[in-house]
């Protein structure tokens, strides 16, 4: 038997079932798909290890309990920087409760007290809120964040009351709760030139643009801003001053979503994507006749993706491919995003694509898929079965060094 002394991080969204029995199917997985998108990141970012999702729920490990909370707090930042600009059915609101402990290692997976009284804590954790247990306040470095006790609980299934921490929220109007200190050391915390470049594609994928609309400007700064990250970095740099100028990266790329907003074709996919199924084909109809009407070649692929990937269609990943191929720097992220799709076709085909493209960067995200696979993985699609694992595992070998 393996153990080890691990962080263990579990989130939750708030009133994500009572949701969830108020939205349609497809509302549903565009949730989950968001929240997804904007979690996953940050905790490999950070140094976690995605154990498993299950609905709404994340639960990952750290090797550190201080990078566990940062996690926290660049989780917590990032939303709120979401809801800013979300409509009020579109926010989200999430737990986060942390305990640290000696735990069982079984293959992917993880058991032990720890793993239970983390669980718990999430259920009497606040949202918006970074919650952990008085295990991890001693251990982690509390130079880092400033944190506050909330006293002792009774939690269900533990014999003892549990001493629970949270860490303190800013007070300054119009800033993000916990002062980016999370997001910031994604970038702070690299010292190779391919590691700035993960931190800075890690941090600006929260807040980057889906307008294809945006595409060009998103794509011409993203491009500056992380050539000027590089060679300051090859330069010597000082780290923080690293991470001050990835965190203005973010803050330039939002204002860009602000600024273009969505398209009426993007307006028309997400109509489509969230009609009732009476009303569907007609809204598909409206938002393909919308993108037929695109002159630039390359922005009509990145909108066929777009709609083909909200009505769960494995043709997604041929559309951002061409895209990909006409020189949109978005499409392939949009690729590797596809690899987390709910539909195992969907995977399949993203992981396919990226290895005819020779997306290095997507190596991280195959390497997930191919270890842990896709829920509906084995199931029959027309006379053959998908396998979205071992179509990553495939996409790995075809990837060249």
């Amino acid at each position: 038997m393996r153990t080890s002394n691990l962080a263990i991080v579990f989130t939750d969204i708030k009133g994500f079932t009572e949701r969830t029995s108020k939205q349609t199917l497809e509302q549903n997985e565009k949730l989950l798909k968001t929240h997804n998108d904007m979690l996953a990141p940050l905790f490999k970012g950070l140094g976690g290890r995605i154990v498993k999702t299950i609905g709404d729920a994340f639960m990952v490990t750290f090797e550190s309990p201080t990078s566990a909370v940062l996690a926290g707090v660049a989780v917590q930042d990032a939303l709120w920087k979401y809801n800013q600009s979300a409509i009020a059915e579109e926010q989200l609101h999430v737990r986060v409760a942390i305990n640290v402990g000696e735990v069982r290692l079984e293959g992917n997976d993880v058991f032990g007290e720890p793993v239970n009284i983390a669980a718990r804590v999430e259920g009497v954790a606040e949202a918006d809120e970074v919650t952990f247990t008085e295990s991890v306040y001693l251990s982690m470095n509390r130079a880092e964040l400033a944190c506050e006790e909330l006293g002792r609980f009774e939690l269900k299934g533990i014999p003892e009351q549990i001493r629970l921490y949270k860490v303190t929220r800013g007070t300054v109007a119009g800033e993000p709760p916990f002062a980016n200190k999370g997001l910031s050391r994604l970038a702070e915390g690299t010292r190779s030139t391919s590691g700035t470049h993960k931190a800075f594609e890690a941090a600006t994928k929260v807040m980057e643009s889906t307008s294809v609309a945006a595409s060009k400007a998103f794509e011409s700064t993203s491009r500056m801003v992380e050539s000027s990250l590089v060679s300051a970095e090859r330069q010597g740099m000082p780290r923080k001053r690293l991470a001050f100028l990835s965190a203005g990266a973010v803050v330039v790329l939002a204002l860009l979503y602000l600024v273009f907003g969505k398209s009426p074709i993007e307006r028309a996919i997400a109509d489509a994507a969230g009609a009732k199924s009476e009303e569907r084909n007609k809204k598909v109809d409206v938002a393909r006749k919308l993108i037929a009407q695109e002159k630039d070649a390359k922005e009509r692929s990145l909108y066929s993706g777009q709609l083909a990937e909200k009505l769960g269609e494995s043709s997604a990943a041929g559309h951002y491919a061409s895209a990909a191929r006409a020189g949109a720097k978005a499409a392939e992220g949009r690729l590797i995003d596809l690899l987390a799709h709910p539909k195992c076709g969907v995977r399949a085909a993203a992981a396919d694509a990226l290895a005819d493209l020779q997306v290095k960067r997507a190596r991280g995200a195959l390497e997930d898929l191919a270890e842990d696979g896709g829920p509906d993985d084995g199931e029959q699609v027309l006379l053959f079965g998908c396998n979205s694992k071992q179509a990553a595992a495939t996409a790995l070998r075809r990837l060249k060094d």
